[in-house]
Formats: C-alpha cells, sequence, structure tokens
C-alpha cells in the first residue's frame, strides 16, 4: 500500500486513508444536511422562528398549545447538537442552520 501510495502522489495524485476518508464523508454528511433530521412539523416550526416568531405565535398559527411549541422546539435542539450553554442562544443557532442550509 505505501509504495501504491508513493506511486500515486509522484504522478500528482493524493494518498490519503481510507478510515480517514471515510470519517471525513461522515462528518461532512452530518453537517451538510442538519436539517434532514427533522421532521416536517419541526421544519415548519423552525421557519416560523427564522421569520421571528414567538412561541406563542406559532402555536395560534399551526393551532396548536405552546406546550406543543416547546417539546418541538427541544426537539429540533436536540437533533442540530445545540446544547444548553449560558454562551450561545440556541433559538438564534437553530434558525442560522436553517438560513445557512434550509431557508428557500
Amino acid at each position: 500500500q505505501f509504495i501504491d501510495a508513493v506511486r500515486r502522489v509522484a504522478a500528482g495524485g493524493t494518498a490519503m486513508d481510507p478510515q480517514v476518508i471515510q470519517q471525513l464523508l461522515a462528518r461532512r454528511s452530518h453537517t451538510a444536511q442538519p436539517l434532514g433530521r427533522l421532521t416536517p412539523r419541526e421544519l415548519e416550526v423552525l421557519e416560523l422562528m427564522a421569520q421571528g416568531r414567538s412561541n406563542a405565535a406559532i402555536a395560534a398559527q399551526l393551532v396548536v398549545t405552546e406546550r406543543a411549541i416547546a417539546k418541538h422546539t427541544s426537539n429540533i435542539f436536540t437533533k442540530l447538537g445545540l446544547e444548553v450553554s449560558d454562551d450561545d442562544n440556541r433559538r438564534v443557532l437553530a434558525v442560522l442552520a436553517y438560513l445557512d442550509h434550509g431557508s428557500h
């Protein structure tokens, strides 16, 4: 394998460990589609969050309780990997993820 790698590099190619490539691809697909893990309803809630709506306004528009919206919001944060932090606002980070990857 080493000699093959040297030949590829000498010919202008690259040589990388297949495990490294696999990890990079897995990480990229995970971060490239962060919204792919959300349900259609969670995406709807996130879209309304991106429009600046409060939980109460989202609940009224979707004709559900504020508690249901709070649960959807919590699920969104979990699925996007947004942990509780004193330094970050998870709602803003979720909206930024939506704007970066999901808005049309």
